[in-house]
Order: structure tokens, then sequence, then C-alpha cells
């Protein structure tokens, strides 16, 4: 099974290296690393172009943000699986990618899969800030605001060609619109890999201000009523859920 790994990046010379390396340190063979840049200025496109294999595939280009430039990178993806590392994030272990590819093999139909994630410091991230244990899905728990993480959601390509990729209206929530549009079809099958598969660093552009916050709350409600999966309520019961994950911190390392 290939399994492509889309990053969108621009301006991250001090964390693109780290998200780097832990691809290349992957236990499962078949990977491609596809980095859709921005246009950096900053030294990044001389950290990548030092830490690129064979298994990198790098364009810089001009794009319209960062859901623009991932679905630049889910269109040159070549992989029977697409999946996201953001420039901020890497992958927690080895074997992150070889436990993916075996929960696609051993759940008939799974159309994507998906893990747990841990929030690190920025400054120090041997140090968990949130713990975001997903649990397993049923198509009920959208509308009481269940939402697997984003950045450990990995489909078949056949998922983007048949349901659309990222609607690049949404500045923020782009993200979580197709998570519901994907997450809300008939028979739409998703394996549970119980583990923390992803480090995310804190600060990201959601979070930045009480004016980023009010926008995200807002494309959220629009991604709910676009999706026809709820309302104001289930926007509540996703936020509210989200205190919990300060409390069950994940692995220290």
């Amino acid at each position: 099974m290939k399994i492509s790994i889309v990053t969108a990046v621009w301006n991250r010379a001090a964390t693109i290296g780290e998200a780097i390396e832990s691809v290349q340190r992957q236990s499962h063979a078949d990977i491609e690393h596809i980095i859709q840049d921005g246009g950096s200025t900053d030294g990044t496109l001389e950290v990548v172009e030092r830490l690129a294999d064979a298994r990198t595939r790098v364009l810089s280009e001009r794009d319209s943000g960062i859901y623009d430039a991932i679905n630049r990178g889910i269109a040159r993806a070549t992989g029977d699986v697409v999946g996201l590392l953001h420039s901020d994030d890497y992958l927690a272990d080895d074997d992150v990618i070889a436990e993916i590819a075996r929960a696609f093999q051993t759940t008939p139909g799974a159309d994507a899969v998906y893990g747990d994630l841990d929030y690190v410091a920025a400054e120090d991230t041997s140090r968990v800030v949130r713990h975001w244990k997903s649990g397993s899905f049923t198509p009920d728990k959208l509308r009481r605001g269940w939402m697997p993480p984003h950045p450990t959601f990995y489909a078949r390509r056949t998922v983007f060609d048949r349901y659309g990729i990222y609607d690049t209206s949404f500045r923020i929530a782009a993200d979580y619109d197709a998570m519901l549009r994907y997450l809300s079809q008939p028979g739409f099958t998703l394996a549970y890999v119980p583990q923390v598969l992803v480090k995310m660093r804190t600060g990201g552009a959601s979070n930045a201000s009480l004016k980023h916050i009010l926008r995200k709350s807002r494309e959220d409600l629009h991604a709910l009523h676009n999706n026809r999966i709820g309302g104001v309520p289930t926007l509540v019961l996703k936020n509210l859920g989200k205190v919990g994950q300060f409390f069950a911190r994940g692995s220290q390392t």
C-alpha cells in the first residue's frame, strides 16, 4: 500500500525539518512525501532541499492559503491513501504509517483511518499540553460534536475523488467541513488506531487570537449547517468536549 503524506508549508524553517525527519524514519516502505511550499522566504526551502530524499517531492509556488496548498498537494499525490502532516507537527513514532497501513488491511472496506493526538508545547515538545483520545466512531456522534483529530486522518484516494477536497471558501475550518462531509456519507467506514499518531505544537491559527477563535466558531457553525449535521448545540458540545483533553494527558515524550 502506497501512502502519500502531504505537507503544506510557508515560512516554517524552524519546524519543517522535524516533520520531514519523522517521515523519513518510518518503517513502512512505500511512502511519498509531497511538500507543497507557498513561496517561503525564510530558509524553509533550504531546509527541505538539504533533508529531501528519493521519497520527497517538492514544489514551491504561490497559493491562496493553506487549504489551496493542501488541495494542490493532494492533486500531486499518487498513493492509494493520502494523509496530511502539518509543517509544525511530526509523527509520534517510527511505526505510525505502518500501523495506519495495517488498519486499512485488517478493516474490511475501510475508507479512512484515524487515531489519537497529543498537543505539545511549542517551546518544549516533550511536554504534553493536551491529549486528544478519539475513541471509536459512530455516525450519531457527529451531532454530539465528536470529530477525530484531522492531522491523524488518512483516507483512500477515492474519498477525495468521490466527495471532494477542501472548500477554500473556509479560511480556518475547511478541515472540519471536509470531515463532516466525508463521515456523514452513508456507509462510510472508519478504522480507529488507539494510539497517539501525531504530535502537534500548540499555537495554531485557529486559536491565535480572540478574532480567530470567533471566526473559527462562525466557520464551524457554517460547516455544520452546510452538511446538515447540527447547529449551535453541536458546536457547544464540540467545544465542551475539548475541556477534558487538558486533564487526560498522553505520554510525556
